[in-house]
């Protein structure tokens, strides 16, 4: 019940986010297309740790602005190769063991690496990743990496 009313307050404020105008129409419209979306959500048995990881909390909070900071930085090495004369790109493939356990922790690392420019995870099980990179460098920086710990962290496990 607790990811069925943290769904309906998460729904409901991006919807009033989203609208910017709080008449009682769009006010009330909201609020029901909300308990629409938990109640076909509830039917369809997603709503669940996996589905609305609300457990994550503020660790994830810690994680994001981290990670923002991240796709910065590697848009900008990506920026200046893509601009150098010779094009100083070596793609490497390199396959390392994630440290997460937990299918959200996993999702969660895969994704964060193809958001940063340059890396790509292509295959992602629970027991290896297979990530492209763009320069040797970049690929070799997801191996035992500042954002696996980070996940793991998020994830709940020290």
């Amino acid at each position: 019940m607790f990811h069925s009313v943290s769904l309906f307050v998460f729904l409901f404020a991006f919807w009033l986010l989203l609208s910017g105008l709080f008449t009682a129409f769009l006010v009330s419209a909201g609020a029901g297309c909300a308990l629409a979306v938990v109640w076909f959500a509830r039917r369809m048995d997603v709503v669940d740790a996996e589905g609305h990881p609300i457990h994550l909390g503020a660790s994830v909070l810690v994680y994001w602005p981290w990670l923002v900071k991240e796709i910065i930085k590697s848009a900008w090495d990506v920026s200046k190769i893509i601009l150098h004369p010779k094009l100083p790109i070596s793609p490497t493939l390199v396959r390392f063991k994630p440290s997460q356990r937990t299918d959200v922790g996993l999702v969660l690392h895969a994704n964060s690496i193809t958001l940063t420019p340059g890396t790509i995870t292509i295959e992602a099980r629970p027991n290896e990743f297979l990530v492209h990179g763009l320069t040797r460098a970049g690929a070799q920086g997801t191996i035992d990496s500042a954002m696996d710990a980070r996940v793991t962290a998020c994830e709940g496990r020290p």
